[in-house]
């Protein structure tokens, strides 16, 4: 089943205090067009400089997660990403008027709710989806880490974190993403935590200045005085402090057993937004944070980059019935034997083609180039090129045996890898821009297998023939 991508149906706002920072912040989601992706906008500052939603641009992933792009940072960005990560939300501009977003209760249901108010709407686009086809591995062996990621192949997206501090109060916990379904009820409403000796740190390093006990859960594990619970409820102007039996401080109640682990999965997924594509992949990650989450991000867009040409290939059956056989592309085209360089027309659209050209010993400009060691010569690739962009062109027409098309430039040429007889050609074509007054600009890439023969920006024209 075809799935489309996602935006919101109308802006919404929601607005609290940043966590570290504790300033007032508004946020809101706003719709945003196909391929938009995430992006934040700091709607405070001149210009309103637009951050985008990428892990090559984290600076800093102490106690949450922050973005700088040309010297603008947003920051604690991982629950509003989690939320629209977990809804299947694709594209939406995050509008901020300060650098942090709001923490509201320490996890991503308000944000959920927010998102579920302004309403989903699928977009005339499929979702770009990465698969993964083999297995990511990213571990931090450290005695105070002890972290392990991995991801594996799967046909969806799906997560298991499990936790560990080594504490007699929190010990070991497991949580599951198996189903997206899951994520509204199971996963969204996990708030932070954070161990008593870690708040005393993170206030002492003037952090969590918005910090109020109502946004994170507080896991005691060193025994506390009556003047140390006194200073808490006085230091967060709250009654009394206790501890409660399960270790925690009596600021909340637990939404789940285990809803520090449910936590960390909603922190991975956030970090993992990051990436830029949705996932089909099972991620396995044992003791993760913030710094692991990044990092492990960042291998993932490594593997995305380095096997992008492996998506953009056109796949090629033989066995399946061509779109234009070589009868057909005969009469379609002026060029005749021995200049014919397109053998079978297999996609066609209003915006691209995917021609084959199966290269044989035969070929007659074999005998001169090279006699004992024939290569395919670059400029008959590019030709090869042009004839089935040729065909693209035709397609835009009425009438198409009444036009010809003719080249007017070939830009950025690249002959990367030898073509030789017996390989095949596939020749790929995409218009760069729409055709105007009969010019077409597109760029071509032949491919050989996995790897680019060559590739050049070609520049047609569309004439009658009877005015050519």
């Amino acid at each position: 089943m075809i799935e489309y991508q996602k935006t919101i149906k109308e802006p919404i706002t929601i607005r609290g205090t940043g966590l570290h920072t504790g300033e007032e912040a508004s946020l809101t989601f706003r719709p945003a067009p196909v391929n938009h992706g995430y992006k934040f906008k700091r709607i405070d500052l001149p210009g309103q400089p637009v951050i985008n939603a990428d892990v090559d641009l984290v600076v800093d992933v102490q106690r949450g997660t922050t973005l700088e792009q040309n010297g603008t940072r947003v920051s604690t960005i991982e629950h509003a990403l989690a939320a629209l990560s977990g809804l299947g939300i694709d594209n939406v501009l995050i509008e901020l008027n300060r650098q942090e977003v709001p923490i509201m209760d320490g996890s991503a249901k308000p944000f959920v709710e927010a998102l579920l108010k302004a309403g989903l709407e699928e977009q005339d686009a499929e979702r770009n989806y990465f698969e993964l086809t083999e297995t990511i591995e990213y571990s931090d062996p450290s005695p105070d880490k002890r972290v392990d990621i991995i991801a594996t192949p799967s046909e969806q997206f799906r997560i298991t974190v499990m936790i560990d501090y080594n504490s007699p109060v929190l010990g070991s916990q497991l949580a599951a993403l198996e189903y997206p379904e899951q994520f509204k009820e199971e996963i969204a409403p996990a708030r932070t935590f954070c161990f008593i000796h870690e708040l005393e740190q993170l206030l002492a390093a003037n952090l969590i200045k918005g910090g109020d006990l109502n946004n994170a859960i507080v896991i005691v594990d060193k025994p506390l005085s009556d003047d140390q619970l006194d200073h808490l409820a006085r230091l967060f102007n709250k009654p009394r402090m206790e501890v409660k039996k399960e270790g925690i401080l009596n600021n909340v109640e637990l939404h789940f057993p285990n809803e520090p682990a449910r936590h960390k999965l909603l922190d991975v997924m956030g970090d993992l937004a990051l990436v830029g594509r949705p996932l089909k992949a099972k991620i396995t990650a044992t003791r993760p944070g913030h710094a692991a989450n990044i990092a492990f991000a960042k291998k993932i867009k490594a593997y995305i980059k380095k096997n992008r040409i492996k998506e953009e290939i056109p796949k090629y059956n033989p066995a399946a019935p061509p779109i234009m056989d070589i009868k057909t592309i005969a009469r379609s085209l002026p060029h005749q034997y021995p200049f014919l360089l397109v053998d079978k027309i297999i996609e066609l659209s209003d915006s691209h083609v995917v021609g084959v050209k199966n290269v044989t010993f035969n070929e007659p400009f074999f005998m001169g180039h090279f006699p004992g060691n024939p290569v395919m010569p670059g400029v008959l690739q590019l030709e090869a090129l042009a004839q089935t962009g040729g065909i693209l062109v035709m397609n835009t027409v009425d009438d198409p045996q009444l036009y010809d098309t003719y080249m007017l430039m070939i830009d950025k040429a690249k002959f990367k890898n030898k073509v030789v007889p017996g390989d095949t050609l596939i020749l790929k074509l995409e218009l760069l821009s729409p055709i105007r007054r009969g010019i077409c600009e597109m760029k071509g890439i032949a491919y050989v297998g996995d790897k680019i023969a060559s590739e050049a920006i070609l520049v047609a024209k569309i004439f009658r023939k009877e005015e050519a």
